[in-house]
């Protein structure tokens, strides 16, 4: 039996010589929000929850781990292109640039900007790629891209964006996965024609100005449009440098058949020459007729016009040179540094895919795939795990000219569900909310429910991390804290305004009951997520109750190990957003609905977060913290769905506080505001309306 040339690294095999498979779990995915959806289409939507449903693109927000196997039950074979950019430099990290704009009131020059450090989810996802070096970044590219030729569609493929840092290594597990047999060829991207070099600050090493794309295939029947460059003024002056007496150019090509008479190529004589030919005889002299055949001198071998205005152009080959890379100023620059040109993207959707196919980037980035594909009519799925991604992609989308609406998910609860049924072990089955996950989807997903001494272990992990005693006698306060009381929110529901009624309830009978009776009036409330309505319905329940509520989320760092051993998980406090509202009653004009609604931000809170103290002082205006917002004008207790939005663009980052809505109909509505602050967080607030 031949022996099979292998890269083989540590950690590919386990003890016993057993390949190590990727992680195989199957999470059920959470709408969170709709984008550019209108009224009708959602009403249209809501009416077919039970049957199928158009198609809608998705931005999903999570660890492409377990993003990419839970895309596995409905696109398996599914998806017909996939371009990824991982990361290939040993020196990339998660961090990105954060801007503070300026305020229309203040003229203090350049807009702030500063370094966004990563979370410890990203620096974990660093380390996972790289902590062991080489070895550790073979077996995470190796389990991403079993997981990649699954999802791809038989006349699929896929195209791998690498550098000299471990492309070499790359294509070898490239060729493992896919077949060598469906390698093809090697794309070299000539980022710049030209490329500063350090020799004179005694570099040894070669300036690096290019970057390598591996493309391959499922099969051999993939989709390939071959791509056209226009002809440069040299290349006309070479090769079309006859002209007709009209000015018309052409150049003069071959037509001797290849393969001669041996591929089946006629043999006749024409014009004294005797050849094989790539034409029948009676199509030759058709050429002849129509003035299409030149002899360039008596003997030589007639040759066949082709005019400049009917070709396609160049053919692109594998070298690409004709796409500079992003320049710091380029209009399309969003502040990622390994940013992509749009250019590089379109040349290889038009090749790859046609119109509607599914196009999938697990590594989005600053959504160069998503956008691209969107311009060009191609259904999309565009992940990535940073926050401030997805922001910046959806942003980035909604710049698109007759943007289609799409969804924005993540793993949500399940994923922490996952987390909790393994680090504190499991007592009864999962069981998904009704409605929720299927049957099937459930199995897939493998979760139980802790029993109470499990759940209880898990209250005191995140007791322990916000340095709080547990306590004993209650159901909704956990802990105490600096004199205040501590609940600590599940981890597969959002905190809601039921749950602080209840807290406020058990704080109020708690009062002066012994050694775990709070010493203040406070309650820290730790949650995961929160209801939309908590910003306004449970802070007035609380004040009512003449309790200090405090709402903190708990960071998604609380699942990582060495992120906990570090000793460094904060709880910050929700941000804080006022907004008022004007209903228009009566009609001011013809040209004035009664039913008129416009919102105003008044106030926006932000909590400190990462934010550099220097900076924190510089704002002028609390305005400047938000990056962009969004409202829901009939939220009816589901996804957020974005019927209007505003936001700071390069171009204009200006940022209107101020928005209006006019309803078809009178009667009480549910209004949410979703406002984005220039970190890629989030914050809702809920209002009641009521028009007549």
């Amino acid at each position: 039996m031949p022996t099979r040339t292998e890269l083989v690294w540590d950690g590919k095999y386990d003890a016993k010589g057993k390949r190590v498979a990727p992680v195989r779990v199957q999470l059920p995915f959470q709408t969170v929000e709709t984008v550019n959806e209108s009224a009708q289409e959602r009403d249209k939507l809501f009416q077919l929850a039970l049957g199928d449903q158009p198609w809608r693109n998705r931005l999903i927000w999570g660890d492409k781990k377990y993003v990419l196997p839970s895309l596995l039950a409905e696109f398996a074979g599914q998806v017909n292109l996939i371009y990824i950019d991982p990361p290939f430099d040993t020196g990339a990290d998660f961090s990105f640039t954060a801007a503070v704009p300026e305020h229309d009131d203040e003229d203090n020059g350049d807009a702030i900007a500063f370094t966004k450090e990563p979370s410890f989810i990203e620096q974990k996802a660093y380390r996972d790629t790289w902590g062991r070096g080489l070895d550790s970044y073979l077996q995470w590219f190796y389990e991403t891209v079993v997981v990649l030729h699954e999802l791809l569609a038989e006349n699929g493929a896929i195209y791998v964006h690498l550098d000299w840092h471990v492309g070499h290594y790359g294509k070898t597990i490239l060729d493992e996965v896919f077949g060598i047999d469906n390698a093809q060829g090697e794309i070299v991207w000539k980022r710049a024609s030209t490329v500063k070099g350090n020799f004179g600050q005694g570099s040894k090493l070669w300036s690096p100005n290019t970057e390598s794309i591996f493309p391959y295939s499922r099969g051999q029947g993939y989709t390939f449009n071959p791509i056209f460059k226009p002809y440069s003024e040299e290349y006309i002056e070479t090769f079309f440098r006859y002209r007709e007496p009209d000015g018309r150019r052409y150049r003069l090509i071959s037509m001797i058949g290849p393969g001669g008479e041996a591929k089946g190529n006629p043999v006749y004589e024409i014009m004294g020459i005797k050849r094989a030919w790539r034409y029948s005889k009676d199509r030759m002299q058709k050429l002849i007729e129509d003035g299409m055949v030149v002899q360039t001198k008596p003997g030589s071998v007639p040759q066949r016009k082709q005019y400049l205005d009917e070709g396609k152009g160049v053919a692109i080959q594998t070298l690409w040179d004709d796409i500079e890379a992003l320049s710091p100023s380029a209009n399309e620059r969003l502040g990622y540094p390994t940013q992509k040109p749009e250019a590089l993207l379109e040349r290889i959707i038009q090749a790859s895919s046609n119109e509607n196919d599914l196009v999938l980037d697990c590594f989005c980035g600053s959504g160069t795939t998503a956008a691209v594909a969107e311009r060009l009519g191609r259904r999309w799925i565009a992940c990535d795990l940073g926050r401030f991604a997805i922001h910046t992609t959806r942003k980035r989308l909604l710049n698109v000219a007759n943007v289609r609406p799409f969804i924005v998910q993540n793993l949500g609860k399940y994923e922490r569900q996952l987390w909790q049924a393994g680090e504190f072990d499991v007592g009864q089955p999962f069981q998904a909310d009704e409605g929720e996950v299927s049957r099937t989807d459930a199995a897939n997903v493998g979760l139980e429910r802790p029993t109470y001494a499990k759940q209880r272990a898990y209250v005191e992990f995140i007791l322990k991390l916000y340095h709080a005693t547990p306590v004993s006698g209650y159901t909704w306060l956990h802990g105490i804290h600096a004199g205040r009381m501590v609940h600590v929110g599940a981890v597969d529901a959002p905190v809601s305004a039921g749950d602080v009624t209840q807290i406020a309830a058990e704080f109020k009978r708690a009062m002066g009951t012994g050694k775990n009776a709070p010493s203040s009036n406070g309650v820290d409330v730790l949650g995961w997520d929160f209801a939309f309505e908590l910003n306004e319905v449970a802070r007035q329940q609380a004040a009512s109750a003449n309790i200090k509520m405090h709402f903190k989320r708990i960071p998604r760092d609380v699942m990582d190990k060495r992120a906990v051993d570090a000793g460094d998980i904060k709880f910050f406090e929700l941000a804080s957003l006022a907004v008022e509202v004007l209903t228009r009653r009566v009609s001011e004009g013809a040209d004035v609905n009664p039913r008129t609604v416009t919102l105003t931000l008044t106030d926006f809170v932000i909590p400190p977060d990462d934010v550099p103290e220097e900076v924190r002082t510089a704002v002028k205006h609390w305005s400047q913290w938000i990056d962009y917002w969004a409202v829901d004008w009939d939220n009816k207790g589901d996804a957020f769905h974005n019927e209007w939005q505003t936001f700071r663009t390069r171009k204009d980052p200006k940022l209107a506080l101020e928005t209006s809505h006019a309803y078809a109909e009178a009667g009480e509505y549910r209004v949410v505001v979703k406002v984005i602050d220039i970190l890629g967080n989030d914050t809702t607030r809920t209002v009641k309306v009521k028009v007549k």
